[in-house]
């Protein structure tokens, strides 16, 4: 301890004549023999930093726990870089593969006493998020990915709902890559989705006009026929008394004793036969005009059905179109033997916060020596080139390495048809052992974390509670296909899943499959 004060005090001394930044380098050295362990993790806080060029659109954003730092990239490479503070043991911050589904520029908790988390980037609907917070320096936080006050404000009008986030336990960066299974855009089919979107979008609001129209005079016409039973029951009613005053009359007739009985029986039977067969004569009207107006509700019942099928079919044709101007993701998963893709709708989820992905396309996938680990691998469309696309490729998880990856799955071919020729820039392809964690719902991208990873910080909050689902006439006015909303598993992913790998929740959508919408 004797040694220790002197070297605190002859560093105190220097203080008197050092340059400012050879006294930090002393002040670090007090610290190291003071305390080794809070200067060791001082001294792994990474430095802002700034490209020195001119950024582009964030594509992607790589989180690594071990250095405890962020980088953003675009299309050309890293543009922002910051120190962070990732979840503290316990409620470690998951590894995985997520994107943004929510900002908001003024966060408050509601699950940490009203903590302010300002220019919050929301990753998982149950409280994971980028954020800007105190960083002392190593991971600190609830689970959250903390980043500088002030780098977070000025990142956030940079983000768009949707841009990729992936959590890394070690450094990781994405790298250059092709391969014959990525996406090969044609340029012809990129060049005429905006025409053939207007059009199709075009013959959907006809068609849906139609339909509706064709569902409102098919309403008219049951209308109109649900009072027909009752108006012909009350004319049989009305034709049966007339019948009974004709047979009492007739009765009363062949009574009679005197001619002047006789006479006024005669009057009674000429009255109550006129009523008989006024009233017969309505109720067979009556019939008549009736059947019509059956006729008219089986006819105006099929003629609904028809544009309404007309109607589904135009809405899901224009709904691809409006997607293929999107970038699309894929998510293939060992685990489940399943393909997933996603786009965004851009549309505001109906039950408040965040946009809703299209989950029309899911479909299952072969896999050669499935078990054998494939790793989990990040395929990021960057930008346009001369052949399409330039990829590149991030590994969080190393089983096979990408290349072999890629090179045991066998691609439904119609899939690959549907989305490759018009794939854009940011469109990607993820690779996991994983299955879709069941955060993942209709108003997220993929969420998948590691499982062999901790998760503390994943598994002690709140999960996304269950979405009530919306039929097609409570919601957009009969409205083009929000009638999909899935129940999902309220059970957040456990951690290592894999060691009890038969029971454990993967990502599971309701039958029927969801229909695409815009």
């Amino acid at each position: 301890m004797k040694n220790r004060l002197t070297t605190v005090q002859s560093t105190l001394a220097m203080r008197r004549w050092a340059h400012p930044g050879m006294i930090a380098l002393a002040t670090l050295a007090v610290l190291a023999v003071v305390n080794p362990a809070t200067a060791a993790k001082q001294a792994r806080q990474p430095a802002e930093a700034v490209a020195p060029r001119e950024a582009g659109e964030p594509i992607m954003a790589i989180v690594s726990i071990k250095s405890q730092q962020v980088t953003f990239y675009d299309a050309d490479g890293w543009i922002l870089r910051a120190p962070v503070s990732t979840g503290t043991t316990g409620r470690e911050t998951p590894a995985g593969v997520f994107a943004v589904v929510e900002k908001d520029k003024d966060h408050h908790s509601t699950m940490y006493d009203d903590a302010w988390m300002p220019n919050m980037q929301r990753i998982t609907w149950n409280g994971i998020a980028l954020h800007g917070g105190p960083l002392p320096g190593y991971a600190a936080s609830h689970g959250c990915v903390r980043m500088p006050f002030g780098f977070a404000e000025g990142l956030f009008d940079k983000t768009n709902i949707g841009m990729r986030v992936i959590i890394s336990p070690n450094d990781a960066a994405p790298i250059d890559f092709t391969h014959p299974s990525l996406f090969v855009p044609k340029r012809e089919a990129i060049a005429a989705v905006p025409s053939r979107a207007d059009k199709l979008s075009a013959e959907a609001e006809e068609a849906t006009r139609a339909a509706d129209e064709a569902k409102k005079a098919a309403a008219m016409a049951a209308k109109e026929a649900a009072s027909l039973p009752a108006s012909l029951r009350k004319l049989e009613q009305q034709k049966a008394r007339a019948d009974a005053e004709l047979a009492f009359a007739d009765k009363s007739l062949a009574a009679a004793k005197t001619d002047q009985a006789r006479a006024k029986a005669e009057e009674l039977k000429q009255k109550a036969a006129t009523r008989a067969a006024d009233a017969a004569t309505q109720l067979d009207t009556a019939k008549a005009a009736a059947q019509p107006k059956r006729d008219a509700v089986a006819a105006t019942k099929e003629v609904a059905k028809a544009t309404a099928t007309k109607k589904a079919d135009a809405v899901k044709a224009a709904t691809d179109a409006k997607l293929a101007l999107e970038p699309v993701s894929v998510y293939i998963s060992r685990a489940t033997q399943r393909l997933y893709v996603r786009r965004n709708t851009h549309k505001p989820a109906p039950d408040g916060g965040g946009e809703v992905f299209d989950t029309s396309i899911e479909v299952p996938v072969t896999i050669r020596n499935p078990d054998r680990p494939l790793g989990t691998h990040i395929f990021t469309a960057m930008a346009k080139n001369d052949t399409g696309l330039r990829w590149s490729v991030v590994t969080i998880e190393n089983g096979d390495d990408a290349k072999e990856a890629l090179d045991r799955i066998t691609i439904p071919q119609d899939v690959w048809d549907r989305i490759a020729s018009t794939a854009l820039p940011r469109s990607s392809i993820i690779i996991s052992d994983e299955p879709l964690s069941s955060e993942t719902n209709y108003r997220t991208e993929f969420v998948a974390v590691l499982s062999n990873q901790p998760q503390g910080g994943f598994i002690t909050r709140k999960p996304t509670a269950p979405m009530d689902i919306a039929s097609d006439d409570s919601w957009d006015n009969g409205g083009n296909g929000f009638g999909f909303f899935f129940q999902r598993d309220p059970n957040p992913q456990p951690v290592n899943p894999r060691r009890q790998r038969g029971g454990y929740p993967y990502y599971q959508p309701a039958q029927p499959m969801p229909r695409s919408f815009w």
